[in-house]
């Protein structure tokens, strides 16, 4: 057959400049650089104002939270302060009588040195009682006086103004940080005093602490990690308690501006120059925490994006518009390579001689030729074609594939089945009208719809003594069977010829196929049926399949009854296989089949009840096949399979419990393992093992006796007695070890378990169980718990 000629190979990668002379070429690439800066600048425009917004967003929330740390550590070192005020208003060493007592005044300068201790930012601790000229601290009593004119001398706070403080202070009073000569040295000290009781109407003592401002400006430092700016602490009344400096210091004129400023993050111009500042208010104190930095300093990194950003857009704009030409050159490609076909088949002499009509006009004036061509060689080629489908199947060639598509021979949205038909006649010897009937019947059957049949017939001529061919295509259609389309069909071919040319055809019709790749074999089938037409004959239709067909039939099990006999006893489900093995049993004795072939069928059905005992690890099956073999009838065959069914469903349930014991027992060690871990949970230990919290709950239940909550509590309880009689680590550090955020809580639970507190428990038992374990743990647990009752 003739086939249209493949493109030349012109080579097109080398392509100078007068290639973009092109109107074409250029509007190819100015399209692709618009279609890539476009949508590349819009996408940098968004993501360079998010990023910004964001970054400054997120160091501005960063400095906030920085902030808010120092205000909450802060907050707490004075809530110690307070509490060890509550605390020394109650202890029963530190009244009057026992502080002035010359047997137990040891005892009170011990218990204010304690309290001193309790604190890591006290420098010194003192108690007054009002009215007395002595004043009291952990290094014993001392005249007032004396105290506070030689060995701590304020700068501004006077020794007459610090008496009357002392006995008339009716609310905590905190001093700001001043200049004080210690023993003759100079420190900035801050002073907070504490009248007691704590809110009674009458105080008769006050509770004065002595800070260095240096641990108070430490704590914001460690906090802040390398600021590089001014940090301030405003009392509720907007004097400053404390400053410091890692910058260009603020005037104290100008500070006037930060008191009137409330919490959030402000700007403001200070000391000529733009100031970024963040202020946080305790809610416990009413002070003020407030940073001031340059704001240059403190959006530094939004000017490095801002850089970065622009490095990038400028590197990938240059790319992609690089990449755009590119990809234009490589587009225009095959236009070029069709121009340079239009010139060789049309003569023209360069592609100069038809550019000035456009590049697409030549190629749509060439194609248009070329369809003009084809449309005269066409009838040859489908006859050519159709005849290579009938002597050799559908071959495996790209060209053949596409005729096959423009024919409509194959439809991708119904599934055709094919079949050949031959039809001949002799009843005309004369060979003109011969020849006429031929070309007529021909045209007819050339290209024939038969939509009330869903059939599609292709006429094949052969040579004038040979029978004349028809592929017909024939969709599926549910409503009725092929069998009786392919009779209607050919019927409906016979009756045509009939009613047109008064010919009485015969006609051979072969099997239909799924595939047009075997319709030769159809073809071969139609002819041997044709030869065979003295059946019914002349003028009658014969059917291959008819001179094949056979009446033996055989009888299988279903493949739905097998599958379903598998997957119960997979699950272990006997009742279930029981029925199916007598639903199988019944039908194969329904089924009039040889004695050979039923015990072919008798053995399927073993080999499938073998293959799952033998997956389930039952391998003495593999020993006892003579046993299952040795049957006689099917009703030896039935006990025989039912009781191998009931064998495959206990070992199914035996290994499913043994993995379950198995998995109890991992989860309960990782469970000894980890206790101490806060993060701990049932549904984290149900998502670690993949199984469900409820069926995890219940079998941690039946395999310790108590719940996952209790089981935890008493892992975590035992090794805090553990670490209480053999360790001196402070309480909160040992219950954190062990897993409990919550100190207080913990505590609580602790003396409903025990009948007292932790710190007593220690106390308590430490002389006497240092070396215990941790079985002699809970005897003592017990013990105590006991005895508490």
């Amino acid at each position: 057959m003739n086939r249209i000629p493949k493109l030349p190979k012109f080579t097109t990668s080398r392509m100078n400049w007068n290639d973009f002379k092109s109107k074409l070429l250029l509007r190819y690439t100015l399209s692709y650089i618009l279609i890539f800066l476009i949508p590349l600048t819009g996408v940098t425009m968004l993501a360079y104002n998010s990023a910004i917004a964001n970054l400054r967003s997120e160091i501005e929330q960063s400095n906030v939270n920085q902030l808010n740390q120092v205000r909450m550590t802060i907050d707490s070192r004075m809530a110690e302060l307070q509490d060890i005020a509550g605390r020394i208003a109650y202890d029963e060493h530190l009244t009057h009588y026992m502080a002035r007592h010359p047997y137990y005044s040891r005892e009170a300068i011990n218990a204010l040195a304690n309290y001193k201790a309790n604190s890591q930012i006290l420098d010194d601790l003192f108690l007054y009682f009002r009215g007395d000229p002595v004043i009291y601290s952990s290094d014993g009593h001392a005249n007032l006086e004396v105290v506070f004119n030689q060995k701590y001398k304020f700068s501004k706070w006077s020794p007459e103004e610090l008496r009357r403080d002392l006995n008339e202070v009716a609310h905590p009073l905190m001093r700001p940080a001043e200049a004080v000569s210690v023993n003759s040295r100079q420190e900035s000290v801050l002073s907070l005093m504490i009248p007691i009781k704590p809110n009674d109407p009458y105080p008769y003592a006050t509770v004065i602490y002595l800070m260095e401002e240096s641990k108070l400006t430490g704590v914001m430092d460690s906090i802040l990690n390398n600021f590089s700016g001014n940090s301030y602490i405003f009392d509720e009344k907007g004097q400053i308690l404390t400053s410091n400096s890692h910058g260009a210091a603020i005037p104290a004129d100008e500070l006037n501006k930060l008191i009137a400023l409330g919490p959030g993050i402000h700007s403001q111009t200070l000391n000529d120059e733009q100031q970024s500042i963040v202020a946080v208010q305790s809610e416990e104190n009413g002070w003020t925490y407030m940073t001031t930095m340059p704001s240059s300093q403190f959006f530094s990194r939004i000017v490095h994006v801002q850089t970065l950003i622009l490095i990038v857009f400028a590197a990938v704009a240059l790319t992609g518009v690089t990449a755009a030409i590119l990809l234009a050159r490589r587009q225009y490609h095959p236009i070029h390579d069709l121009l340079e076909f239009a010139r060789v088949k049309t003569g023209a002499k360069s592609p100069d001689t038809f550019k000035s009509g456009g590049e697409w006009e030549w190629i749509r004036q060439t194609i248009h030729d070329f369809s003009v061509r084809i449309d005269i060689q066409e009838p040859y080629v489908r006859n050519h074609f159709l005849l290579t489908l009938l002597k050799h199947g559908n071959p495996d060639d790209e060209g053949m594939d596409s005729i096959i598509r423009s024919m409509g021979l194959q439809s991708p949205q119904t599934k055709d089945s094919y079949f050949v038909m031959l039809l001949t006649w002799d009843e005309f010897p004369a060979a003109s009208r011969s020849d006429l009937d031929r070309r007529m019947i021909y045209k007819m059957f050339s290209d024939l719809e038969l939509p009330e049949l869903k059939a599609h017939v292709y006429g094949i001529e052969f040579s004038p003594s040979d029978p004349f061919a028809l592929i017909v295509s024939i969709a599926e259609d549910e409503g009725a069977a092929l069998r009786e389309r392919i009779q209607d069909t050919a019927d409906a071919v016979r009756a045509r010829v009939v009613e047109s040319f008064f010919l009485h055809p015969s006609i051979g019709v072969g099997t239909p196929y799924g595939s047009l790749g075997e319709i030769n074999q159809s073809f071969i089938e139609a002819a041997t049926a044709l030869e065979f037409r003295m059946l019914g004959g002349q003028g009658s239709i014969t059917f291959f399949e008819n001179l094949t067909s056979s009446s033996t039939e055989a009888f299988w099990i279903s493949k739905k009854s097998l599958l379903k006999l598998e997957q119960s006893l997979k699950q272990g489900n006997e009742s279930v296989a029981v029925q199916m093995i007598d639903s199988i049993i019944a039908d194969i004795r329904n089924q009039p089949v040889s004695a050979a072939l039923l015990r072919c069928i008798c053995f399927d059905l073993l080999n499938s009840l073998l293959k799952i005992a033998s997956e389930s690890g039952m391998t003495g099956v593999i020993r006892d096949i003579p046993r299952f073999t040795s049957f006689e009838t099917l009703e030896e065959l039935e006990n025989t399979l039912e009781m191998l069914a009931m064998q495959i469903c206990a070992q199914v349930e035996r290994k499913a419990e043994q993995q379950q014991n198995s998995l109890v027992d991992d989860i309960v060690s990782y469970v000894d393992r980890q206790f101490a871990d806060y993060t701990l949970s049932l549904e984290q230990l149900a998502l670690k093992y993949s199984i469900s919290t409820s069926y995890l709950s219940r079998c941690f239940k039946e395999k310790t006796g108590s719940t996952f909550s209790q089981y935890i509590w008493h892992l975590r309880m035992n090794e805090v007695i553990r670490l209480l009689l053999t360790t001196d680590d402070p309480l909160k550090d040992i219950i954190e070890q062990v897993g409990y955020l919550d100190t207080p809580n913990f505590i609580r639970k602790f003396k409903k378990e025990t009948g007292c507190t932790p710190g007593q428990y220690r106390k308590l038992y430490a002389d006497t169980q240092l070396d215990t374990d941790l079985d002699t743990d809970h005897t003592i647990s017990d013990s105590a718990h006991s005895g508490a009752k």
